[in-house]
C-alpha cells in the first residue's frame, strides 16, 4: 500500500487505513529519516486502538508500554540511542516482539535483523514538501 500525505494532520486517517488494511498484524516496524512523522502516526495508532496514555518517543528509556482499550499493552520502540544490539538483548526484547501485542519501532535499522519473520514494514519518505508513506507486510 503507498499512501501521499501533503500535510502530518492527514496521519490520523493513515493510522486508520493502516489498522484496517492489515488486521491480523501486530507488529509494525518503521522506517525513515529523523523529523518524518513516525512517532506522530504511532501517537495516531495508538488513538485508533484507545490508548489514553500519553504517547511519546521513548528514545532514553528505548521501550514504553501503554494501555489499549480493553487493557492489552502497546508496546512502542525507540531504537536511536542504541548503541549495540546487545542493548536490544537486555531488555528482553523477545518478550515484546513475540508477545503477540501491538508493537511499533523506531530506528528499527539498528535491529532489523532482530524482526519477527511476519511484520509490516512502514516506509516514511519526504519529498516535494510531502510524504510517502509505503506499507509491506513482510512474511
Amino acid at each position: 500500500m503507498e499512501i501521499k500525505i501533503d500535510n502530518i494532520g492527514q496521519l490520523a486517517g493513515v493510522a486508520r487505513d493502516l489498522l484496517v488494511s492489515f488486521p491480523d498484524d501486530r507488529f509494525f516496524a518503521f522506517f525513515g529519516k529523523m523529523g518524518v512523522g513516525k512517532t506522530t502516526l504511532i501517537k495516531e495508532l495508538c488513538a485508533h486502538l484507545g490508548v489514553e496514555d500519553v504517547v511519546c518517543s521513548p528514545t532514553f528509556a528505548i521501550v514504553n508500554e501503554y494501555s489499549a482499550q480493553g487493557g492489552e499493552p502497546v508496546y512502542h520502540f525507540d531504537f536511536y540511542r542504541l548503541k549495540s544490539i546487545a542493548e536490544a538483548y537486555d531488555i528482553g526484547y523477545e518478550e515484546y516482539f513475540y508477545s503477540g501485542f501491538y508493537c511499533f519501532t523506531e530506528w528499527t535499522e539498528k535491529v532489523e535483523e532482530l524482526l519477527p519473520e511476519c511484520y509490516v514494514r512502514v516506509e516514511i519518505v519526504e519529498q516535494d514538501g510531502g510524504r510517502t508513506l509505503t506499507a509491506v507486510a513482510e512474511r
